[in-house]
């Protein structure tokens, strides 16, 4: 009769993360702190029933230089123990990236298939109006997540977070990373989301990594 609680999900989920290093005008950057220290984070509170933390990598913040980690981190997932076919349980590649604009965190619905950096990166890289795969056609062509991001949002907001969708992941490193990310999890049959935070002087560090906890607990309640 009740409906308390999300059901237990049907498969196992797999939730492998990765953050970013400094760069240019984020002397530190909290994702770098929120992934490695989850983890130890989740351990004491326990992590939800059905989810397994896989791999938390830190990332370059370079768009090229951040795919050899990248794709390292893709390949040895469905390589490993985890298979592509979904009875074995899904895989979600979660990705947090900073804004330093932001005063809330930002559930990111797609990326674009642009990289024009409004700085270089820490590679010196800065491209202007270059397809991200060019294969996949001009500029314009976007790729979007197959995760419920609507639902997500609703979710972390009626925790009590400062949550909203976007419809925008900027044409730097982190959307280029999402893009790539979108991509290979579109060929392999997992999903795959972008998360913006803010600054720690925004939103302390104890809220931020509360936060990825939570959002850990909602990405398992979903079937």
């Amino acid at each position: 009769m009740g409906s308390e609680g999300p059901p237990a999900p049907a498969v196992a989920v797999t939730v492998h993360v990765t953050g970013f290093k400094k760069f240019h005008g984020v002397s530190e950057n909290p994702t770098e702190t929120i992934v490695s220290n989850l983890k130890e984070y989740v351990k004491k509170k326990g992590l939800p029933k059905g989810l397994t933390l896989g791999s938390c990598s830190i990332l370059e913040t370079a768009g090229q230089g951040a795919l050899a980690s990248l794709y390292q981190t893709l390949q040895s997932a469905i390589g490993g123990k985890d298979s592509k076919s979904s009875t074995s349980g899904k895989i979600i590649w979660l990705h947090f990236g900073v804004n330093s604009g932001a005063t809330r965190f930002a559930i990111e619905h797609q990326a674009v298939n642009e990289a024009t950096f409004r700085c270089p990166d820490e590679l010196g890289w800065k491209p202007q109006k270059v397809p991200i795969i060019p294969a996949d056609g001009d500029i314009s062509h976007a790729r979007q997540t197959s995760l419920p991001v609507e639902e997500i949002t609703k979710a972390l907001a009626k925790m009590g977070y400062e949550v909203m969708t976007s419809d925008d992941a900027g044409r730097f490193v982190c959307n280029y990373v999402y893009y790539h990310s979108l991509r290979f999890a579109e060929q392999n049959g997992n999903k795959s989301l972008f998360v913006h935070v803010p600054l720690f002087l925004t939103i302390d560090e104890d809220t931020q990594m509360q936060f990825a906890a939570s959002l850990l607990e909602v990405l398992a309640s979903l079937n």
